[in-house]
């Protein structure tokens, strides 16, 4: 992995020191049947599948912001409102703020797609019954029809995120007595309440032949039309770039010579690989921290040392995968914990990051919130800081002013329209009757 660092420098043109990639391939999409896919919007839109009531995956996913939440890090279960607006429900203000920034969900159901989540604790394994590991381990159960689908309900068993608090309803108590799949399991009571509503039972018969012949709506099922859903509605291959690949309409200009740094001498490439633009492993670049962190109820620490949650090698602490990037110029805040909120800067800090750590400015989109732990404690720690800068690796290689500017707009050039504002749009209506986030 190389890195680069800042210099009031420029440098002319580079070759290619990677070849550019493949072209997205249509045929690595899978388009699921439109029954299937109109029934997976509902669901995303719904907030029956979280504990309260109150919160759907788009709370946290709105095509508002580019299927983030416009925040460093949001606010799930027991808050109001959408997006920056989204303030603490003072009747059942949240226990803490969502550990981990909202990350985009663009061409998740590409083929290629094999680990999830910034710490990959959802990875593909075909050693595995179910085809993937999961944090469930064993108790994972069958009927997913792929990574995106066991990805898209863990949110449910959150409490931060949908789950809600302690006795809050059933779902959340359900979570707290680690009650999760099997009958009466987390999973299945939020299957309950979808088949409850005649509208659903409907449309999953008209979506699945084994419910139309009379077998119960699943919690598996409900997964996997929200995963057909994701993978239509934000499917992102038309950008710039997509196009000059496909030969249709080359990138000139300022893009064009920042495609050749990020494919030559400013190493990008070497991380950011494949159509997909991103090698989907795991890399310390000292990211900011902010916010509660990944720790369990019973640890007092706020750190979040990524892979090495996951993996338990000490080579994996601080890393991260490597973000896909189409409309990453949307997508922001950037950065795990959303500690950059200018794209600019942080691909700056990119540059050199252990430097950039000491002198990182606390920098963040957060909603008020209080009676919870201080934002910046693991940034105000010099050991923390140096445990983080310490992990990372690579030589810093001297990039311009310039070349950064045509690096930008590079990344502007990742950006697909059509995508941003989704193929099937918001829904009028749930059949819960429940509101809709808009």
């Amino acid at each position: 992995m190389r890195l680069t660092v800042f210099l009031f420098l420029s440098v002319s043109a580079p070759a290619l020191a990677d070849p550019l990639p493949a072209p997205l391939d249509a045929a690595e999409f899978p388009e699921a049947e439109m029954t299937e896919v109109e029934l997976g919007q509902l669901l995303f839109y719904d907030p029956i599948l979280s504990g309260s009531r109150e919160v759907s995956c788009a709370t946290c996913h709105h095509p508002n912001f580019a299927t983030g939440d416009g925040v460093s890090l949001g606010i799930g279960d027991g808050g109001k409102g959408l997006g920056p607006e989204r303030i603490a429900n003072p009747d059942n203000p949240p226990e803490q703020r969502i550990p981990r920034n909202a990350t985009a969900l663009f061409n998740l159901g590409h083929d290629d797609i094999r680990v999830l989540f910034a710490d990959g604790r959802i990875e593909e394994d075909p050693d595995r019954p179910a085809g993937f590991r999961t944090p469930l381990e064993d108790e994972m159960v069958a009927g997913f029809d792929g990574i995106l689908s066991a990805q898209t309900m863990f949110p449910v068993l959150s409490p931060d995120e949908m789950a809600g608090h302690y006795q809050e309803s059933e779902i959340s108590l359900a979570v707290r007595q680690g009650r999760l799949t099997g009958e009466g399991g987390a999973w299945d009571l939020i299957a309950q309440r979808v088949a409850a509503i005649p509208a659903y039972q409907q449309a999953f018969e008209a979506a699945y032949p084994e419910i139309e012949a009379g077998a119960d709506i699943a919690f598996t099922d409900i997964s996997n039309a929200i995963a057909a859903f994701m993978a239509h509605e934000w499917r992102a291959d038309d950008s710039p770039f997509d196009r000059h690949l496909r030969g249709e309409a080359p990138l000139t200009g300022e893009a064009a010579r920042g495609m050749e740094l990020f494919f030559g001498d400013a190493g990008c490439s070497e991380c950011h690989a494949g159509p997909l633009l991103s090698d989907q492993e795991f890399h310390a670049m000292a990211v900011p921290q902010l916010g509660p962190g990944k720790a369990e109820r019973f640890e007092s620490h706020q750190r979040d040392i990524g892979r090495m949650r996951v993996t338990g090698r000490t080579e994996d602490a601080y890393a991260f995968r490597t973000p896909m990037l189409r409309n990453v110029v949307e997508t922001g805040p950037w950065g795990h914990a959303g500690g950059h909120t200018d794209l600019r800067r942080f691909v700056l800090d990119h540059l050199d990051p252990a430097a950039a750590l000491t002198t990182y400015s606390q920098e963040a989109k957060l909603p008020t919130l209080d009676g919870i732990k201080g934002d910046w404690t693991v940034m105000t720690s010099a050991e923390d800081r140096d445990a983080i800068a310490a992990a990372v690796g690579g030589d810093p290689v001297a990039l311009g002013e310039q070349d950064i500017d045509a690096l930008m707009a590079f990344l502007a050039a990742l950006t697909d329209e059509a995508s941003l504002s989704g193929r099937l749009g918001i829904p009028d209506a749930v059949p819960s009757g429940l509101p809709v986030e808009r």
